[in-house]
């Protein structure tokens, strides 16, 4: 899908993350599938810095996105206690889907602890097919 191995791109958007108990398994150190919730709330509250509600956006506009591919690339493992920092590259956007570059890092030593790509597809909210995104949400 994307060559998540190079250098993290300059993020347009970046939000705090910190590790709690929760986070971890039992060797201390984030569970596998957490870091997906991480990466969830960073296009989350990236969608929110943009202006766009995703709840006004599936209630009056009829659509809503969702991820159709992921690729991760674990890199360093983030513990308890952590603060780290998400970020968020739109790389590309197509008439109906929107390819993403993230990063966690890690920001006591600025260590990448996972890259990833991920594609979201915008869909009718209804039926779950795909849909053009309206210009007016990511304009050029």
């Amino acid at each position: 899908m994307t060559d998540i191995a190079g250098g993290r791109p300059r993020a347009a958007f970046e939000w705090p993350v910190r590790v709690y108990w929760e986070d971890t398994d039992a060797g201390g150190v984030v569970y596998h599938a957490r870091y997906l919730h991480f990466l969830e709330r960073a296009r989350s509250e990236w969608l929110r810095a943009l202006g766009i509600d995703q709840s006004r956006l599936a209630s009056e506009r009829g659509i809503l996105f969702a991820v159709t591919a992921m690729e991760l690339r674990f890199r360093a493992p983030a513990r308890l206690d952590d603060e780290l920092v998400a970020s968020v590259a739109l790389v590309e956007r197509r008439p109906a889907s929107l390819k993403f570059s993230q990063h966690l890092v890690r920001r006591r030593d600025n260590r990448t602890i996972l890259s990833a790509g991920v594609r979201a597809a915008c869909l009718d909210a209804a039926g779950f097919r795909p849909q053009p995104i309206p210009e007016d949400l990511f304009p050029e």
